[in-house]
């Protein structure tokens, strides 16, 4: 809805559906949990967690000139996990 009610206006309207990222948040879980994520994300076609620069990249992309013609759309930055 944004990304139509925005384009004529030149507002592009992306996300991002990243999967599991290795950041600092991950060791403050209780073992199990990132036991829990980081098996998730082996179980994933690239079969681990995303570095944070990685996802970045897919950010810096969305909001350059590049992607002049993207709007309304999900990139999925999941490792693969769309993909099965």
């Amino acid at each position: 809805m944004l990304a139509v009610e925005g384009g004529p206006l030149g507002i592009r309207a992306n996300l991002v559906a990243a999967g599991v990222i290795e950041t600092d948040f991950l060791d403050t879980l209780r073992p199990d949990s990132r036991a829990y994520l980081t098996s998730f994300a082996a179980a994933q076609p690239l079969g681990r967690v995303a570095q944070p620069e990685e996802i970045a990249e897919v950010l810096c992309f969305l909001v350059s000139p590049r992607s002049s013609f993207v709007t309304g759309a999900v990139v999925a930055a999941d490792g693969g996990f769309t993909a099965i």
